[in-house]
């Protein structure tokens, strides 16, 4: 099973969650909210998962093996890292654009 595609979807700039990633496996299957955390220094990724009636959390969908969970946890994580790095880059040019239109 090959990740053909990583889409961050959401970033958050305030607290632990840093991010809502979907991932597509083949071209054929969506995995969506995997959330992207930031805890003790460290980014890793939680996977979606429900609220069971005992107020517990159990996973919906995980990986089965350690190399494929680093696999993915990899491929989500560089895909927030350059997500970033997007933003900031925008987040720039939006400023550049605001301050050129300011001065006319």
């Amino acid at each position: 099973m090959e990740i053909t595609d990583v889409k961050v979807r959401k970033l958050f700039d305030e607290g632990p969650m840093k991010a809502i990633v979907s991932v597509t496996f083949d071209h054929e299957l969506a995995l969506h909210d995997i959330k992207v955390i930031n805890a003790r220094e460290k980014l890793f990724i939680v996977m979606p998962s429900r609220k069971n009636p005992d107020e517990t959390y159990r996973d919906i969908v995980h990986p089965i093996n350690a190399a494929f969970r680093a696999k993915l946890e990899s491929s989500v994580l560089d895909a927030y890292e350059k997500a970033l790095s997007e933003a900031e880059l925008y987040g720039d040019e939006a400023e550049t654009a605001e301050e050129t239109t300011e001065a006319l």
